[in-house]
This record gives C-alpha cells, structure tokens and sequence, in this order.
C-alpha cells in the first residue's frame, strides 16, 4: 500500500492508532532502514493490512471489498491484462451490462482506471482490498493462463513446414498473449521489449524510464508460437531459425502511431526478440521541454542561426540524442530551406523535410545516403550518427562547401569529441573550421511527483558525494545559476526523493528529463583543437572561458529544484 507520509499519519490520528510523536519515530527508523513507512506499520504488526484497507475505504470514501476465496471467473479476470493488474494492484472481479468492478490498493491510480475506461468502454466502479487479497487474486491469472498454454502443444519450431507455422502464429491464445504485452508496453511508455528464451522458461523484460524490467514469464514452450507470431507481424521469414534477422511493423492505438523496430537473433536457448518502440504520433518536444538550461539554450540559438558548419550532440546509446537533432531541425524547419536527412531509423516523420532511412543490405549507408543527398541541392543535412572515416570526412567537407550539418558521436562527454573526430583521422585544422557547437547529454529518472518528499543529506551520502565531486566548484556553480545563495554549504541543502507509490511501481521515479553540457567553438578552443589538446585541456578552458556546467553540475541544479534524485545524477555520470 502507496501512502505519503503525511496523508498516512493523518489516517493513523483519526484511527487513534498511535500518537503523533510515535508515528515520527517510526518514521525515522523505516527511512534509516530504506523502506516505505505503510510497509515499515505493517510489518511491525501495529494493524494488520485489513485493518488499513478498512481505514482507507473510509479515508477515501471507497468501498471495501474482501476477494479472499473469491473465484473470479476467467472472463472477467482477463479483462485487465495480467502485466497491469500485476504491475498497478488492481482486479477486475465482477461486471454488468454497463459497470465493471475492480479492486485495488491506490484509488488515485488515475492514469491505469482511465487506461480500462478507454479499453474495456464500460464505467469502472473501485473497490479496495488488502494486498494479500490481490495477492491471491493474481495466482488466478496463472492457472488461467496454465490453461490457455495447455492448448499451445509442445513443439520445437525446427522442421517446421511454414503453413504450420503460420498456424501457430495465428492460435488465438497466442494472438492474445502478444496483444497484451504489446499493449502494455505502450502503456508503461516502454522503450523496449526483450522477450528472452531461458534454459526452463521465457522472460519477458520491458525497458522503461532506462531500466529493463521483468514483467511475466511464460513455460519455454510458447518460445515457438509467439516468436512465430512476431515474425508474421514483422513480415520476417518464419522458417529461418539460424540467422539474425530484422523487420518492423505498426500498430494504432487509441490513435497514436506506434512503430515496432524488430530484431531477432539465435542464442542457446532459442530465439531472442527484441522490439523497440517508436510513437510516430508523439510531438517533437521543445530543447526547454527536454531540459536544456536558458544558458545553454541560448548557446545552441547562436549556433543554429549560422548558415553552415557542424552542430554534433553526444553521449551513449540510449540518452536521446536523435531527439535532441529533431528538436533543433523542428526550429530550423521552414519552407526557405531545403533539409534532408539521412537516418536509421526514421523516429519520427517530419512534414516539408527529406527523410531517408538508411537500408546497408542494399547498399545504403550512411556514406552513400550522404553522398547522394549532397545532389540534391540541402541546406541543412541531417545524418544519424558519424561512425566511420568515410561519413566523418563528408561530414565535413558538406559543412565546409556551404551546409549545415547535425549529426552524433558515441562519445562521453562534450570535449573528447574533437579527439574522436582526430580518430576518425579527420585534421585538426578542418575540425577547428566547421564544428561549430558540440551538446552531450544524458537522460536521467524524474522524481514522481505523486510521492515526492525532501530531505536532508545525512553524513554517509555527503562523503561519498565529496569522493566523488569537487564540491566547491559545485556550490559555486549552483550559486552562479541562482539556485542557492553564496554561502550555503551542501549539509544545509534540502533535496528530493519518491517515497514509491503505485503511479510509479514503488520506484520512485516516473519519466525522464534530459542533463546536458555544451561547448561552443571560440577562439581559444578553436587554437587548442589546432594544437591537439586532449579532451581534459579543452574542458577546462570551456569552463574558464564560456562558464561551461558539466553533466555532473547540470544534474546536481536539476536535482535541487526537485526534478530527479542525486542517486540518480551519481549513477548516470559515472565514468
């Protein structure tokens, strides 16, 4: 059960369960042992889950349902797919013609009632219950889904005829069991899913906010069938078990676009998917939206106003640099420029700009894309990543004869991509002439707002923020952004935390917002890159000279104003 503190207290004191000064010392003691203080109550045996369920169906004005020894029937039972009603507490357990009774832990689960609304078209009346209940309730979904697989006959896709294989794609329960995991993915705003074949079973993993999760497993037996059934969906070919292969398909829902990049590859125990999920419909955000600073913004303004030279974002796999490059081509975009771009993948589809996907079984990669791009008369060229020699040098000779050019580099900060370009074997001099703006980026875990709370740093996390960062140029530096005053020392500073809750599956985190550095080319850098400095020379100097904010300090100001945690700034600046 998901409460704040103070919402939880004021329940205790109305129940005269213990006294105001109690509940504080027992908070003390559930934060120093990590937990959530309703877990800390409960276990603790002060009152029992039944006892707290009661008090919230008053609290809330919510009716009390008990499901202990209730049957649910199957068909009612799988009206919320197992993954929702795992992940968000809730059971559906009764229906009518128009109403659909559920029961669950958070009744200000918002987001997941209207989500059943919307899918089910029936008016949701809520019950709450205990966890134990809804405990008991999800064991239902097993022998439900035991039953369905019992239908599914164990077979080893090798020797397969196609036509059997199709039919196995095509098994109803099988079709319903990918259905729902597809549909919620989309749900949790997953990024990814990995369905992974083990030695016994089959995982099935969703990447979200960053973090692979595990959401359901399955016996090893439904590996053939619902691999089977994504390649049908992927247009893949459905007796090829010995080779990587790629595809991609789409699907609408509740009318968003939602793009599925396929890969599968062989392991030792079976096939491996894995799907990443593109929303075609979704809007471009804005560079604020994405968390860029007004100082930094205004930095990338300047840049993207000249009318050629090389605008480069970096950072690892995953930390939303493609996006970072569609913000900027949004603000670029007008009918007095020619863009084009050349991508892998086309995340998202953008009107008035040339957008070509890049295909390497054909022929088309990112050189050859560029290549012919360059004849077709840009302004602004757009290419995916810089990766090799080849795209890195036409990349600069197309900055060089008169175009803008946005691209990436896989590198971990700002400054150590001039020395990569130096890699690429791209001259100094040439690198000093076009790179006009290089932006790095991570992606970083927002605080749920739902279950926020502050606090204050206790020793053990100051000396290890002191191994790890020069605290001084910090304090200054978050004093410089006006975030605090000269001289406050970091002990004295309140900072943020997600207590956990349903809204965010007990985690404590739900979205994510950007943490950048940015260095601009100016005449002193310009003179280092000519001089093969090394990264660690050219980012000192930025920050001698452009007041440049790291990843590091970017984060920390982030983590002040109550956007993400320092956990979480320490853990995605770690070298």
């Amino acid at each position: 059960m998901f409460l704040r503190p103070d919402e939880f207290k004021k329940i205790l004191l109305r129940n005269k369960i213990i006294s105001a000064e109690k509940f504080q010392k027992y908070l003390e003691q559930a934060r120093k042992k990590g937990k959530n203080i309703t877990d800390f109550i409960l276990e603790s045996k002060i009152i029992s889950e039944q006892e707290l369920s009661k008090m919230l169906s008053e609290y809330f004005h919510i009716p009390y349902i008990d499901l202990q020894n209730k049957q649910i029937p199957k068909n009612i039972l799988s009206i919320i797919p197992e993954p929702i009603a795992k992940t968000h507490k809730i059971i559906a357990f009764e229906k009518t013609r128009n109403d659909l009774k559920v029961a669950m832990l958070d009744p200000r689960d918002l987001q997941t009632i209207e989500f059943i609304k919307k899918k089910t078209n029936l008016e949701v009346k809520l019950y709450i219950t205990t966890p134990k209940e809804i405990s008991n309730a999800l064991h239902q979904y097993r022998s439900s889904l035991k039953a369905r697989m019992s239908l599914i006959t164990e077979t080893d896709q090798e020797g397969k005829s196609i036509e059997e294989l199709k039919n196995m794609a095509h098994n109803l329960p099988i079709v319903k069991i990918v259905d729902s995991l597809l549909e919620y993915a989309i749900f949790e705003n997953a990024s990814d899913v990995h369905i992974e074949p083990q030695e016994k079973e089959l995982i099935v993993r969703y990447r979200i906010d960053g973090i692979l999760k595990e959401v359901m497993n399955f016996s090893k037996n439904v590996l053939p069938a619902i691999t089977a059934r994504i390649k049908v969906l992927a247009s893949l070919k459905l007796d090829e078990h010995r080779l990587p292969q790629d595809g991609r398909f789409k699907m609408e829902k509740e009318g968003e676009k939602i793009s599925f990049r396929v890969s599968i590859i062989p392991t030792f125990y079976g096939e491996k998917t894995v799907m990443r999920l593109l929303n075609e419909s979704k809007k471009i955000p804005s560079l604020i939206e994405l968390g860029i600073s007004e100082y930094n913004l205004k930095k990338i303004q300047r840049n993207i106003k000249k009318p050629h030279g090389m605008i480069l974002v970096t950072g690892p796999t995953g930390s939303g640099k493609t996006t970072t490059l569609y913000s900027i081509l949004n603000i670029l975009n007008s009918s007095e420029v020619n863009i084009s771009t050349v991508e892998d993948p086309i995340e998202y589809q953008m009107p008035h700009i040339n957008q070509t996907q890049v295909e390497p079984k054909i022929g088309l990669t990112f050189a050859n894309g560029l290549r012919s791009l360059l004849r077709q008369d840009p302004d602004i060229i757009m290419i995916g990543e810089i990766r090799d020699n080849e795209t890195a040098e036409m990349s600069i000779n197309a900055s060089l004869t008169g175009h803008l050019v946005l691209s990436t580099l896989h590198t971990n900060d700002a400054a150590t991509a001039f020395p990569r370009l130096l890699d690429m074997q791209v001259e100094p001099f040439l690198i000093a002439s076009t790179v006009n703006i290089i932006i790095a980026q991570r992606l970083i875990r927002k605080i749920c707002m739902n279950c926020i709370e502050s606090y204050e740093l206790d020793k053990e996390m100051l000396a290890h923020i002191e191994e790890r960062v020069d605290t001084k140029t910090l304090l200054a530096v978050m004093a410089k952004e006006g975030i605090i005053t000269h001289n406050q020392k970091l002990r004295s500073l309140l900072f943020y935390r997600g207590s956990g809750c349903t809204q965010c599956d007990k985690k404590g985190y739900k979205g994510r917002v950007g943490i950048y550095e940015v260095i601009e080319k100016t005449s002193e850098i310009e003179k280092l890159i000519i001089a093969n400095t090394s990264g660690d020379k050219i980012l000192k100097a930025a920050q001698a000279t452009q007041g440049m904010t790291t990843l590091l300090q970017d984060g920390f100001i982030k983590a002040k104003m109550g956007m993400t945690t320092i956990e979480e700034i320490l853990r995605t600046t770690q070298e």
